[in-house]
């Protein structure tokens, strides 16, 4: 594209056509853009305990000043997620899935929660992931009461250096079968 023209009054009919027409394919070019940045807000009209069954939010509304969208709902899908399942960028409530997900069962890239938390980053009181920190934690990296993992560490642990009798117990209990595989042969 051409540089934009700083004094019009000094230019040819031609120029000036010419200016035009490069003006014209930049408002097209915005208008493009600013259809493919309009964010998505919708929110179903029942409610229940005086949230919408179900709403989604995602992508900025620039007529609120909104850049990311924050749905809130009984089910929420957006940018932003708070509901009894949510799920989005960010996820918090009781279900939650998100890269960054906290909740009472939650599953993400970062997962923190009350009860169950299932991530490459886990913390609660059952945590499964790449690295788990929970009362019952699993994973390569496993912090917990009971541990199991390539590298774990806590009260009853299984990992590649020991066998706590009473974590085999608990595995094997907690996930059937399992023990199966810390028998001697």
């Amino acid at each position: 594209m051409s540089e934009p023209a700083d004094d019009l009054d000094c230019l040819t009919r031609d120029e000036l056509i010419a200016e035009v027409k490069r003006l014209q394919k930049t408002v097209k070019l915005l208008q493009k853009i600013g259809t493919a940045l309009k964010g998505v807000r919708k929110q179903s009209e029942t409610t229940l305990l005086g949230l919408p069954l179900v709403s989604i939010a995602h992508g900025p509304d620039l007529e609120k000043g909104e850049s990311v969208g924050h749905a809130k709902g009984i089910i929420a899908i957006g940018d932003i997620a708070t509901g009894v399942l949510a799920l989005g960028g960010a996820a918090f409530g009781g279900i939650t899935i998100g890269g960054f997900s906290v909740g009472l069962i939650s599953v993400g890239g970062f997962a923190l929660s009350l009860l169950l938390a299932m991530g490459g980053f886990a913390l609660g009181t059952i945590a499964l992931g790449g690295f788990a920190a929970g009362g019952v934690a699993v994973g390569g990296v496993a912090i917990g009461y009971y541990a199991l993992g390539g590298s774990a560490f806590g009260v009853h642990v299984i990992n590649a250096m020991q066998q706590s009798p009473e974590a085999v117990r608990f595995f094997d209990w907690f996930i059937p079968g399992l023990g199966e595989m810390f028998k001697p042969k």
